[in-house]
């Protein structure tokens, strides 16, 4: 089963507890803090593995979920960080966010790595909380939430060369005549419904050809087999246009060669200036001789090259063609729009914003704001001291002043959270 296009969820892994304890040796009167630090939970390390060739694999999990750190010990010891969640994937898979639509990762070559989902932090122990006022502080947090993210994974083949056309003019014929790949090919449209790849052994040459689904009008939004065939004419360094030049269904070879284009440009601008060699299939029927007169008459520029992918006709010297022309193309081509990076690099530590927003749901007031919902999830609500920390965080915050703006009074409920607690003043 061939799946290009799937919705997952993955989770970084929490980050381990810190520990409160203090140290209680002999001859040591007040050994003072103790508590080791919690581990780092563990990342979601996207990493592509040339032996795949689909996504299919994730239609059976949808969810991958990397493992916390371990909490912090006694005697000051910390936590163990968590091994990273390896997820693999086949070459040409795009990562993008479900929720805000950037893009993740573009992952080509294998063996490379992208991080998807990062683990939270260790909380700290006690130790480190250990101030001149406070020097035996019984403080420590819970490890910080891992990252949880939907992303969508999209499947571009990384082909040396595409076969388009409109459905039915031969593509799926010329493949299985020039390797050993075996599509589907019967007399009726949309034969082909998912992409078929093989390789074309040319002794010392040798390059990969996949037979894409068939084009129609509109298939740049998305009409017939649309987006799901174009994505993959993205990574192909030269395509290769099919035409059924005898015209076998009516249609007017050269309004099939332009309409095929305008849709490639209207799916990605760039695609209008990728090589391209059109293939003048059907050439055994006597109508084509006609129609390819006419055809080199209207494109004098573009190379042309007769074949009869049912009899063979022409086929090996088009492979060699193509051959050739792959050596003067890279081996890489970009077709994403991607933003230029810049040679100096800066990086800067992630600041977490301090704004909040408080709503009423029914007696109840919620504020919500990502740096006080995740100081909640950090905060050791068994420890008094670590919950008179959280308040003075809060307080500092502007969280107070802005309830009673709000009109919260005393003993009124107010959620953070899962955490529900009352409003005093």
């Amino acid at each position: 089963m061939f799946v290009d296009q799937v919705m997952i969820e993955v989770k970084g892994g929490d980050g381990g507890n810190g520990s409160v304890s203090f140290r209680r040796e002999k001859y040591v009167p007040m050994g003072g803090p103790a508590g080791g630090d919690g581990g780092r939970g563990a990342d979601v390390v996207f990493v592509v593995d040339e032996g795949l060739r689909t996504l299919v694999d994730f239609r059976y999990q949808r969810h991958f979920r990397a493992p916390r750190g371990e909490n912090g010990r006694t005697k000051n010891m910390h936590g163990a960080g968590a091994e990273d969640l390896v997820v693999r994937v086949p070459p040409g898979t795009t990562v993008t966010d479900a929720d805000t639509g950037e893009v993740i990762a573009d992952l080509l070559e294998h063996g490379q790595r992208a991080i998807i989902a990062k683990g939270g932090r260790g909380g700290r122990g006690n130790t480190r909380f250990a101030t001149p006022s406070n020097p035996a502080p019984e403080i420590s947090e819970n490890g910080e939430p891992g990252q949880v993210r939907k992303v969508i994974l999209e499947l571009k083949l990384i082909a040396d060369v595409g076969l388009v056309g409109y459905p039915s003019v031969g593509k799926s014929t010329l493949l299985s005549s020039v390797t050993a790949a075996k599509p589907k090919i019967a007399a009726y449209h949309f034969t082909t419904l998912t992409p078929n790849l093989g390789v074309v052994d040319l002794g010392e040459k040798s390059f990969v050809m996949a037979d894409l689904p068939g084009l129609i009008e509109g298939a740049h939004e998305g009409v017939g087999l649309g987006h799901q065939f174009l994505r993959h004419v993205e990574r192909t360094r030269l395509i290769v246009h099919v035409i059924d030049m005898a015209a076998t269904d009516g249609r007017d070879p050269i309004e099939d060669y332009k309409q095929i284009n305008e849709e490639l440009k209207l799916y990605n601008i760039k695609l209008e200036d990728r090589p391209q060699i059109v293939a003048a299939n059907k050439m055994d029927v006597p109508e084509a001789e006609e129609n390819l007169k006419r055809f080199k008459e209207q494109f004098p520029d573009v190379p042309v090259y007769a074949i009869s992918a049912a009899t063979r006709q022409g086929v090996q010297e088009l492979m060699y063609a193509v051959a050739d022309r792959l050596e003067t193309i890279p081996t890489r081509l970009e077709v994403e729009d991607v933003a230029e990076v810049e040679e100096r690099v800066v990086y800067r530590a992630e600041k977490e914003p301090d704004e909040f927003h408080i709503i009423m749901e029914d007696d109840t007031y919620v504020v919500t704001g990502d740096k006080l919902e995740k100081l909640v999830r950090m905060t050791n609500l068994n420890s008094y001291d670590s919950v008179q920390r959280f308040v003075r965080i809060m307080r500092n915050m502007g969280v107070d002043d802005a309830l009673r703006r709000e009109g919260a009074k005393h003993g009124d409920t107010v959620r953070i959270g899962t955490w529900e607690f009352e409003f005093i003043e």
